[in-house]
């Protein structure tokens, strides 16, 4: 597929998963504008736009001139009402392809109760955005990609420090590596729209004990581990592995190979 001659618009191009989509696109030749909520200058010929999704003040210029909208942002809440706002820049704007990423288990994991929603209202969140997309008029794809080693690791960190590490018993999880997820990504906004792909997850489905155990290791350090058992629907699901997705277990790279990289022990 020829590259277009418009740019490409990013949402979170800052962002764990955007900027490593970012470069992929710049390296296709594809003209990219980002949106961040504050102003930034052009460099290394990409086009930052101010504009905030939550208010929608610079959504209208941000979105305009563009064809593909590639959207990255996410927050933990409120990512609905920013999908609204993004749809309907780009419906008025003649949008082609809008590509969304999710999250594994969005259309699984029940999310019935106030602690489902406080443990867990990320997932009906994220179900919450696909449908507004789906929905709103503008052709889409939309990615489902189990949790990557990078939100696993800012959640070891601060257990961590902790004289007990508490970590939630009979829960798996199967990491991804961001930049595998990136790749996918950036190949999908240079397809043409395809609706709901198939989910991408990483190789190994690990518990959370055997993460925090693993990352305990490789920093050097000496915790007990303290299991804690979840109640509510959204925790009985995820013990069942709801958010794991098995057959499509297409990652490469590991959470031993992550921490090599990214963690050292310090020295004894």
């Amino acid at each position: 597929m020829s590259a277009p001659t418009a740019p490409i618009l990013l949402t979170g191009g800052t962002g764990t998963l955007g900027r490593h989509v970012l470069p992929l696109l710049r390296d296709a030749g594809h003209a990219v504008r980002v949106l961040s909520r504050s102003p930034h200058e052009a460099r290394d010929g990409v086009e930052y736009v101010a504009g905030d999704l939550d208010s929608g003040d610079g959504i209208e210029e941000a979105v305009a001139g563009t064809e593909v909208i590639v959207h990255c942002a996410g927050t933990p809440r409120g990512d609905e009402a920013k999908a609204r706002t993004l749809t309907a820049a780009a419906l008025r704007a003649g949008t082609r392809h809008l590509v969304n990423i999710s999250v594994v288990g969005a259309d699984r994991v029940p999310v019935v109760g106030r602690l489902d929603r406080a443990m867990f209202g990320y997932f009906a969140d994220k179900l919450a955005t696909e449908r507004v997309i789906a929905d709103s008029g503008v052709p889409w794809t939309t990615l489902r990609a189990a949790q990557f080693h990078d939100l696993i690791l800012d959640m070891a960190r601060p257990l961590s420090r902790l004289p007990l590490v508490p970590h939630f018993s009979g829960m798996r999880f199967q990491p991804i590596e961001v930049s595998e997820v990136a790749a996918r990504m950036a190949e999908l906004a240079l397809a043409p729209p395809a609706g709901l792909v198939p989910e991408m997850a990483g190789p190994q489905i690990l518990t959370m004990k055997a993460m925090l155990r693993t990352y305990l290791t490789a920093t050097g350090r000496r915790r007990p581990l303290l299991p804690v058992r979840l109640p509510g629907s959204a925790a009985r699901a995820y013990r069942e592995g709801v958010n794991l997705a098995p057959d499509h277990a297409v990652g490469h790279r590991t959470w031993e190979d992550f921490l090599t990289e990214r963690v050292s022990a310090p020295a004894r």
